[in-house]
C-alpha cells in the first residue's frame, strides 16, 4: 500500500502539474499528446527503475548480511558501489563503444574485484564486522580517488557522469527498464532458489557444514548474485548508497528471518526508500533541477547506520578491537635523532619543490634568479607562486596530522582521523554553504569553523554515548562523515560548480594558494593553538590508561577530552579552509610517528606534524610534475599513497600470529 502510494505522488510530482485524472488516462487510456507523452515515456520510466533498483539494492543488502554475518554490510559500506563506478566510468573513457551489455560486465567486474579485496583485507570469514566495514571505507575512498583523476582529466569524456555518479533515476525513456528488468529478475531467481541454504547457513557454518551444507560454495555463489544485482543498478542508476542497509533492517526489526519473506519483503522497502527519497529530493528542490537521489538517500541512511551502531554496541561489536595497529620500528639511531632527521627531510623536500617545474629540477637555475643574478620570470615563480604554496600544503598537513594524533589519542581509537570522523567533511559543508551562499570569500574560514565545530559537536555527543568505545567511534565516524558527503553533493550539484573545478576542491588542492592564505587560515592555528596542544599532550598518556585510571590520578576526563578535541577539530577546519578536504594524512602520520617512537613518547606530537607536512609537501610536488602540465589534486595523491599504506596495516593485522 504504501509502494503504490508512492508511486501515485511520484508520477505526480514534476515541473508541470498534471491533474489526476490526466495521469490516469495517460496509464489506462493513452491518447497521442504531450501531456500523456510526459506520463508514459518520463515520469512512469523513472518510477519503475526506482522500484527495480531500490529493490535490488535491498536483495543485495540481505545476501551480504547474511554471508558476511555483518549486520552493516551493504554494496555501499562494502565499498562494491565504488568499484563498479570506477569500473564503468574507465570503460566510458578508454572504452566508449561498449554495447550496454558489455558495460554491465565491466561493472560486475569491478564489484567482484572490490568485494574480494575488501573480503580479504578485513580477514575473510574470521573477520569482524568493524575491520570489514573500515576496509570497505578505505577501498571506497582508494577507488573514488581514481575515479576522480579519470573525471578530472577527461572531463568532455565523462560529461554528465557526475550527477549519475551520485545517484540519480532521472530516464528518458524505457531503456534502462527494458535492460534491467531480465537481470534482476534472473538474480531474484537465484537468490530464491538458495533462500533456504542461505537459512541454514545463518544457523553457524559449523551447522551447515554438518547438514551437508558446501558453504563455501554458498558464500561465493551469494556473494555473486549480491554484486551482480548491484553492478545492474549501478550502470543504469549510478552508485546509490545505504538502501542495502536500510531496508533489510526494517523487515528484521519486524520479525521477519526466513530468507523468503527477507527477500520479498526487502525488495518491496527497498523500492519504498529510494522511491520515497526521490519524491523527498523533489520536494526539497521545487525547482526540480534534479538533486541526486544517491544524497537524500544518504542523509536517510547515515543516521541510520549511526542508530544501529548505537542500538546493538553490546550485543554485536562494541566490544571488538579494531585490530589495525601500527607497529614498531627499530631505528638504527637514537630516537632523539628523528626530529632533526624530519626537518632536514622536510626542508629538502621545500627546497626541491621551489626548484622543480614543468621542465624538470632547475637547481642552478632557481638559485641564481632567487639571488637576483638571473631569471625574473623564474624569481616571481618561485617567491610568489612555488613557495607559498609549498608552505601553505607543509603548514595544511601539519596541522591535519596534529589534530589526527589528538583525536587518537582523547577517543582512544587509533583509527581517529578529521576526515575518517566526519570533522572535515562538516567543514567542508560549512565552507561550501558559505560559496553557494554567494557571501563573501572572507567569511569561507568562518563557515569551515562553524562547520567543523557542528560536527564535532555531534561527534562527542555519540562519542559519550559510545562510552568512547574505538571500535564504535569508527563506525559512527563513518556515519557523520557519510551525512556531510551527502550535504556536499547536493550543494555542488546544486550550485552547477564545473565537475572538475567541484571535484578539485572536494579532494583537496594545493593549486595556486598565496601567502594571504597561509597567513589568514594556517599560520595562526600553527603559532597559537598547536603549543598549547603540545604543552596539553602528557594528558593524552594519562587517557591512554583507561578513564577511571585517568581520574584517580586526578586528571578531569570529560573536560580535558572535551577541549583538546574542539582545538583539534578548530585545526582540521583551518586545514580544510585553506586546501579543501584532505584525508589520510591525519591518520597515517600518528601512525607513522609511533612506529618509529613507540606510544608513549615525549616527542610524538612535533614528529606526527612534520611528517604530515613532509607527505602534503612530496603531494604537492608530484600532483604539478607527474603529468605535466596537467596537475592532480595533491588530496588524491595522498589518498591513493595513504589507501595502499591502510589496507597493508589491516591485512597485516589480519594474519594469524606466529609464536
Amino acid at each position: 500500500m504504501l509502494l503504490v502510494a508512492l508511486l501515485v505522488v511520484h508520477i505526480n510530482q514534476g515541473s508541470v502539474e498534471l491533474p489526476l485524472h490526466v495521469v490516469a488516462n495517460a496509464l489506462f487510456a493513452p491518447e497521442d499528446i504531450i501531456e500523456h507523452h510526459t506520463v508514459r515515456f518520463l515520469r512512469l520510466p523513472r518510477a519503475v527503475i526506482g522500484i527495480l533498483a531500490g529493490g535490488a539494492l535491498a536483495v543485495s543488502g540481505v545476501i551480504l548480511q547474511t554471508i558476511t554475518k555483518n549486520p552493516l554490510a551493504s554494496a555501499s559500506t562494502l565499498g562494491i558501489h565504488a568499484g563498479t563506478y570506477f569500473a564503468v566510468v574507465f570503460s566510458t573513457i578508454f572504452i566508449p563503444a561498449m554495447i550496454p551489455g558489455q558495460g554491465l560486465i565491466v561493472a560486475f567486474a569491478g564489484g567482484i574485484l572490490t568485494a574480494l579485496l575488501v573480503y580479504g583485507l578485513a580477514g575473510g570469514a574470521a573477520a569482524n564486522p568493524v575491520k570489514m566495514v573500515l576496509a570497505g571505507m578505505v577501498v571506497t575512498i582508494m577507488f573514488s580517488s581514481f575515479t576522480s583523476v579519470l573525471q578530472i582529466f577527461y572531463e568532455n569524456e565523462t560529461a554528465g557522469l557526475f550527477l549519475w555518479g551520485a545517484g540519480t533515476l532521472v530516464q528518458n525513456d524505457w531503456g534502462g527498464v527494458q535492460f534491467s528488468l531480465p537481470f534482476i529478475i534472473v538474480g531474484l531467481c537465484g537468490v530464491f532458489f538458495i533462500a533456504s541454504q542461505l537459512d541454514i547457513f545463518r544457523l553457524g557454518e559449523d551447522v551447515a557444514s554438518s547438514l551437508g551444507q558446501n558453504v563455501g560454495r554458498l558464500r561465493l555463489i551469494s556473494l555473486l548474485i549480491a554484486v551482480f544485482l548491484t553492478a545492474v543498478t549501478v550502470s543504469v542508476v549510478g552508485p546509490i548508497g545505504f538502501v542495502g542497509l536500510i531496508a533489510p533492517h526494517l523487515l528484521k526489526l519486524i520479525g521477519f528471518r526466513s530468507h523468503y519473506l527477507l527477500v520479498a519483503g526487502s525488495f518491496i522497502w527497498g523500492a519504498n526508500v529510494l522511491l520515497g527519497a526521490d519524491v523527498l529530493a523533489r520536494i526539497i528542490d521545487t525547482s526540480f533541477s534534479e538533486l541526486p537521489v544517491g544524497s537524500i538517500t544518504a542523509l536517510i541512511g547515515a543516521p541510520w547506520l549511526i542508530w544501529l551502531v548505537l542500538n546493538k554496541r553490546n550485543r554485536q561489536y562494541g566490544d571488538k578491537q579494531t585490530g589495525v595497529l601500527a607497529g614498531s620500528v627499530r631505528l638504527p639511531f637514537s630516537s632523539r635523532l628523528l626530529l632533526p632527521i624530519l626537518v632536514i627531510l622536510l626542508a629538502g623536500a621545500i627546497f626541491i619543490g621551489l626548484t622543480a617545474g614543468n621542465y624538470g629540477i632547475q637547481i642552478a637555475d632557481s638559485i641564481s634568479a632567487v639571488m637576483g643574478n638571473g631569471n625574473e620570470f623564474l624569481r616571481n615563480m618561485i617567491v610568489n607562486l612555488r613557495l607559498p604554496r609549498l608552505l601553505v600544503a607543509a603548514l595544511s598537513g601539519a596541522l591535519l596530522a596534529v589534530s589526527g594524533f589528538v583525536f587518537q589519542g582523547v577517543l582512544r581509537n587509533p583509527l581517529a582521523d578529521p576526515s575518517v570522523i566526519g570533522i572535515t567533511s562538516g567543514a567542508g559543508v560549512g565552507a561550501l554553504l558559505v560559496i553557494f551562499s554567494s557571501l563573501s570569500a572572507a567569511f569561507i574560514p568562518l563557515g569551515a569553523f562553524m562547520g567543523a565545530l557542528a560536527a564535532f559537536l555531534v561527534v562527542m555527543g555519540l562519542s559519550y554515548r559510545a562510552g568512547f568505545q574505538p571500535s564504535l567511534l569508527a563506525l559512527l565516524g563513518i556515519g557523520v562523515s557519510a551525512f556531510g558527503s551527502a550535504l556536499i553533493q547536493i550543494m555542488v550539484v546544486q550550485a552547477d560548480m564545473a565537475v572538475a573545478s567541484a571535484l578539485t576542491w572536494l579532494s583537496g588542492s594545493t593549486y595556486a594558494k598565496s601567502w594571504e592564505a597561509l597567513i589568514d587560515y594556517l599560520l595562526w592555528p600553527m603559532v597559537i593553538l598547536v603549543p598549547i596542544l603540545y604543552l596539553q599532550s602528557k594528558n593524552l598518556n594519562v587517557l591512554s590508561l583507561g578513564d577511571e585510571t585517568a581520574k584517580g590520578l586526578g586528571l578531569r576526563v570529560t573536560r580535558t577530552r572535551f577541549e583538546m578535541a574542539l582545538v583539534a577539530s578548530l585545526l582540521a577546519a583551518a586545514s580544510v579552509a585553506a586546501v579543501g578536504t584532505i584525508s589520510f594524512v591525519g591518520l597515517i602520520a600518528p601512525h607513522v610517528a609511533r612506529m618509529f617512537l613507540g606510544p608513549g613518547h615525549k616527542y610524538l606530537l612535533p614528529c606526527s606534524a612534520l611528517l604530515g607536512a613532509f607527505f602534503l609537501v612530496v603531494a604537492d610536488i608530484l600532483s604539478r610534475t607527474l603529468l605535466v602540465p596537467k596537475e592532480i589534486p595533491s588530496g588524491i595523491l595522498v589518498a591513493l599513497m595513504g589507501a595502499p599504506y591502510f589496507l597493508w596495516l589491516m591485512y597485516k593485522s589480519s594474519l594469524p600470529k606466529v609464536n
